[in-house]
C-alpha cells in the first residue's frame, strides 16, 4: 500500500499558486501535514481526495494515476473535510444509513458497520438524538464515522479538531490513533500538539512548498543544540524578539523565560534545551521566510 505525490502543483486562476512541486511518499501510519493557515494544505487534500485536479504533477495510488482512474481511490478513500457538515434534523443513525446508500454499500452490511462505528466514535447512547442537538465534538465523531464508512485504506482528515475543547481533542487524536493500524492517515492541521501526539512521520507545508518531510525524530534532530532558555525582564523582550526567533514565553518571578530559536548562543547566561516539535515546526517556517525575504536564516 503506497501513496506517491510527484511534483504536485495547483494554481488558481490568475495564476496564483496553491501547490508548488510537492513530493510525498506514503505508507500505513499516521502522516502529520503541518502549516499555517493558507498554506496549501486543504488544496493537497482535495488533490488526494480526488475532488479537485492538479495543474501538473500527479499522484499515484499502488501505481495508479488517481487523475486518470480516481475510481481506484475513492472505492477505498475516507474523508473528512474541513468544513463537513450534518443534516440537523437527522438523526446519527439515519444520517450515515443514508450516506452508505449514496457509497453504495449493501443495506444489510451497512447497518451492521454503522452499528460498529457508533460503538467506536462513542455515540452508540446518542445515535437516535438529531444532529442538530450534537456539540462540535460529538459532529466531528460523526464525521470520522461516515470517513470510515467502507473501512478505507486512506483516511484524511482536515483541521478536525479546529473549534474542540482540549477534553474531545484528546479523545479524537486517540481515536486516530486506534484507526491507523494497516491504513494510510493523513492528519492536516496547523496545532503542532495534536501531530505531536499521534504522528509517526511530520511534513511541513507554507506558500504551497514542501518545506520538510520525515519521522518526527528527523525534525527535531535539525534543532537539536539550537534551543536556548533565556530570561530577561519583561521590558527587554520585545528587543529579544527582535533579535532571534522565539517559540514561547513564561512570567515568572525572576523574569521572562524566554524559549529561543538559534543556531548561537543568545546569551552567556542562556542554557540548552531539549528540542521540541514546535520548534522545529517554527525554525522550518522561519527558515522559509528568511528565504523568500533573501535574509540570512
Amino acid at each position: 500500500m503506497q501513496l506517491l505525490v510527484e511534483k504536485l502543483s495547483k494554481n488558481y486562476r490568475g495564476g496564483v499558486p496553491a501547490l508548488r512541486t510537492v513530493q510525498l511518499s506514503l505508507k500505513p501510519g499516521i502522516l502529520g501535514l503541518l502549516g499555517p493557515n493558507g498554506a496549501g494544505k486543504s488544496t493537497l487534500m482535495r488533490i488526494l481526495s480526488t475532488i479537485t485536479r492538479p495543474s501538473s504533477g500527479r499522484v499515484l495510488w499502488n501505481e495508479i494515476d488517481i487523475a486518470r482512474n480516481p475510481d481506484a481511490l475513492r472505492g477505498v478513500l475516507g474523508y473528512l473535510p474541513q468544513d463537513f457538515g450534518v443534516y440537523p434534523h437527522l438523526s446519527a443513525v439515519e444520517f450515515l444509513d443514508y450516506l452508505a446508500a449514496v457509497k453504495g454499500i449493501p443495506a444489510a452490511a451497512a447497518r451492521q458497520r454503522i452499528s460498529e462505528l457508533l460503538v467506536l466514535v462513542n455515540l452508540a447512547d446518542v445515535a437516535k438524538r438529531p444532529l442538530g442537538g450534537y456539540s462540535g465534538g460529538m459532529r466531528q465523531r460523526v464525521g470520522i464515522a461516515q470517513a470510515l464508512l467502507n473501512d478505507p485504506q486512506l483516511l484524511i482528515v482536515d483541521e478536525p479538531t479546529a473549534g474542540l475543547d482540549p477534553e474531545e481533542r484528546v479523545r479524537f487524536r486517540n481515536l486516530l490513533s486506534e484507526l491507523s493500524g494497516e491504513r494510510i492517515v493523513i492528519l492536516s492541521t496547523h496545532i503542532v500538539s495534536d501531530v505531536e501526539a499521534v504522528a509517526t512521520d511530520i511534513a511541513i507545508l507554507a506558500q504551497g512548498q514542501l518545506l520538510a518531510h520525515g519521522a518526527p525524530e528527523v525534525l527535531l534532530s535539525r534543532v537539536t543544540g539550537k534551543i536556548w532558555e533565556v530570561v530577561v525582564p519583561s521590558a527587554e523582550l520585545p528587543s529579544l524578539r527582535q533579535k532571534h526567533l522565539i517559540s514561547s514565553t513564561a512570567h515568572r518571578s525572576d523574569g521572562v523565560h524566554a524559549r529561543v530559536v538559534s543556531d548561537t548562543q543568545p546569551s552567556a547566561e542562556a542554557r540548552q534545551l531539549e528540542p521540541s516539535l514546535e520548534d522545529a515546526y517554527l525554525a522550518a517556517l522561519a527558515s522559509q521566510r528568511s528565504v523568500v525575504t533573501g535574509i540570512a536564516a
